[in-house]
């Protein structure tokens, strides 16, 4: 009859049941004891036994087995049915698991394999599955059935005008007037087969490629059309601002800059520009820093409020108002780096909208004036004028605050450049250097009287040089300047401010027996017999006050020099006085190299006709002596090539150009 057996409770008893089952069956009766096993029943397990359990384990498990039937004979004992060991059972269950995994493999691979051939089989030479063109799914199909396709779905939208957006802005552009035309032959073979990489083959059943369209367009015109869509999307970043018409505060809202980016564009149209949606342009923009916000803010803050009525400044003795429309002449306002507007005053715009300059006096340098002949020191004039960068500090706060909209003038001392005192000790006492030129025309006098009413008095301190055009500026018509006779291009002609270069020639004379250092001079192109050979000058300067030829000199002394002028109508002296240190000696050499004049043919309508005249090479040396020694300080000599005058005959325009010398060989003139 059926028994129960135990497992022992003890390591003895464990080791026992161990010793009793430890015979190890073969690779066949294994697999007999394992089909057995499956097909026996009931087993039943209560607790899972450890397979890696050795004999040193100290934790015991109790399992209870329910067996098969036991059978004996009468005169033996029943036996009990040898169980094998745990471990034995689980690697042969493993092995049972790799195969089916691996038969499970294979079969799928097959059934893969199956496929891709059915696959490759049926969709050779077809497009391949994933495919789009400009929207229209030709995946998967014939190339003769894609181009029917591509035909019915593409053709109505190759005539029609393709829409843009670029930016904020939304046009759109003819495909006649762009030069555009779709290749049917090249979009299909960019379309290309079925890849034969079945990962490719499998991915094209989950995705979409858009290949675009092969466009045939005429270049030069779709250029043209790109560069006008550039224009018409095209803009400046316009920031924030507010500014004024009149008294009236005009807000400027802020607008982002937009560029299109024309490369990056035509690549987009020629690829989908039959598509069935807008085109997205890409473009380039860039942010204005000032937001709305903050225009908005300056607006109500600081804009309104400011020209809202009139201010009152207060000056010293009188009062004037600075009205809303002066007011909004010197505001202005700024983009700061926090994106808001910053409000700036002008103060000279507050100055020009305000009547003050009776409470001003302008500072008066001291003056060296001859009377009876002598230098006389004219004394200095300290003088007040209004500070406007300060007066307009606290301007901005009373445009915008809630307090009286007044503000106080604030003054400093306007001092001379040179005081009386400092006049004084220039050691101004005595001539030092002195000349006189005369026999000029009267149109020239004009000018030679204007010029030296100009510089009569002029002081030049220790160390200063002094500049004719600079001294003088402009000599225009404006300033009271007339036409007279110039030598232009090497002959004579009339331009404003004629004869001025006998008044540089005096005054050149006169700083070389004052003993100045020549600073820079420029003799006349030909000889003048009025003045002194190899010790003259020129000067020239064009209307609009730039200096090209000029007379100049130091005072290298530590005394002052003050310049008089003395003009008659036939002539002009000029007196440097001042403190006398040196004495001057001029010695003028032979002439030599003389050369013959030519012929010059002219037609100007102003034309002057001359005889001719030699040219020749000639200098002068300058001896400086020590006025209290006699010794010898210096000795330089100058030398000048005087050019030839040229034999002038007048004629008629229509007249040959071409004889005599070549005309107009420079454009230089001396005054």
């Amino acid at each position: 009859m059926p028994q129960e057996s135990e497992w022992p409770e003890t390591d003895d008893d464990e080791t026992d049941g161990s010793s009793a089952s430890s015979t190890e069956p073969t690779a066949g009766d294994n697999d007999d004891a394992e089909g057995d096993a499956e097909s026996d029943e009931p087993t039943a397990v209560t607790d899972a036994v450890d397979p890696t359990a050795g004999e040193d384990s100290t934790n015991t498990t109790e399992t209870t087995t329910t067996l098969g039937a036991v059978t004996a004979s009468d005169d033996e004992q029943p036996t009990q049915t040898d169980l094998p060991a745990v471990g034995a059972e689980e690697a042969p269950r493993r092995r049972r698991g790799l195969r089916r995994s691996a038969i499970v493999a294979g079969v799928a691979v097959a059934a893969l394999a199956l496929l891709y051939g059915i696959d490759v089989l049926i969709n050779h030479g077809d497009v391949p599955r994933d495919v789009t063109v400009a929207g229209v799914d030709i995946g998967g199909m014939s190339p003769d059935d894609a181009r029917d396709v591509l035909h019915e779905e593409l053709e109505p939208r190759v005539t029609q005008p393709v829409e843009l957006v670029a930016g904020d802005v939304e046009t759109t552009i003819s495909p006649e007037k762009a030069g555009l035309a779709l290749d049917w032959d090249a979009t299909l073979e960019t379309a290309g087969e079925q890849s034969y990489n079945p990962i490719t083959r499998l991915t094209s059943f989950f995705t979409t490629r858009e290949i675009g369209v092969v466009t045939s367009t005429e270049q030069d015109t779709l250029d043209d059309r790109i560069t006008e869509l550039a224009d018409e999307v095209n803009r400046d970043t316009v920031e924030g601002d507010i500014e004024f018409d009149g008294a009236e505060p005009v807000a400027i809202q802020p607008q982002h800059g937009q560029k299109l980016k024309t490369e990056a564009a035509t690549e987009l149209i020629l690829n989908q520009w039959v598509t069935d949606h807008p085109l997205q342009l890409p473009m380039s923009t860039e942010s204005a820093h000032v937001t709305r916000q903050a225009v908005s803010t300056a607006m109500d803050k600081i804009a309104e409020p400011a020209v809202s009525g009139p201010v009152t400044v207060h000056g010293e003795g009188t009062d004037d108002s600075l009205e809303p429309k002066g007011i909004a002449g010197a505001l202005s306002f700024h983009p700061t780096d926090e994106g808001k507007l910053e409000p700036k005053i002008t103060s000279k715009k507050v100055a020009e909208g305000v009547e003050l300059e009776s409470t001003e006096k302008t500072g008066k340098s001291a003056e060296i004036v001859f009377q009876g002949g002598e230098p006389t020191v004219e004394p200095a004039e300290s003088g007040k004028q209004i500070n406007w960068k300060k007066t307009t500090e606290p301007l901005l706060e009373t445009l915008t605050g809630n307090g009286p909209r007044e503000i106080d003038a604030v003054y400093e001392k306007d001092e001379p450049d040179l005081t009386t005192q400092e006049a004084k000790d220039l050691g101004i006492n005595e001539v030092i250097g002195k000349f006189t030129t005369s026999d000029f025309a009267p149109d020239s006098g004009v000018n030679i009287k204007k010029v030296a009413q100009e510089v009569n008095g002029a002081i030049v301190k220790p160390g200063e040089t002094f500049s004719l055009n600079g001294y003088t500026g402009q000599r225009t018509k404006a300033q009271g300047y007339v036409s007279a006779g110039i030598i232009q291009n090497g002959v004579p002609a009339e331009g404003v401010g004629g004869g001025i270069s006998q008044f540089a020639t005096t005054l050149y004379n006169a700083s070389y027996f004052a003993g100045m250092k020549d600073a820079g001079h420029q003799e006349h192109s030909y000889y003048i017999d009025r003045y002194p050979e190899a010790r003259e000058a020129t000067v020239f300067m064009r209307p609009d006050g730039t200096s090209v030829i000029d007379v100049k000199f130091t005072n290298n002394y530590d005394t002052g020099v003050a310049i008089q002028t003395e003009w008659t109508p036939s002539s002009i002296t000029v007196k440097l006085w001042g403190t006398k240190h040196v004495e001057v000696e001029s010695v003028t050499g032979e002439r030599h190299d003389y050369t013959s004049p030519g012929v010059r043919h002219v037609t100007d309508a102003q034309c002057i006709p001359t005889a001719g005249q030699q040219g020749f090479t000639s200098s002068d040396t300058r001896i400086i002596r020590d006025a209290d020694s006699n010794e010898v300080i210096s000795k330089d000599r100058n030398t000048v090539v005087y050019d030839s005058v040229p034999k002038v005959i007048c004629e008629d325009a229509d007249s040959d150009d071409d004889k005599g010398d070549n005309k107009n060989k420079d454009d230089s003139s001396d005054e």
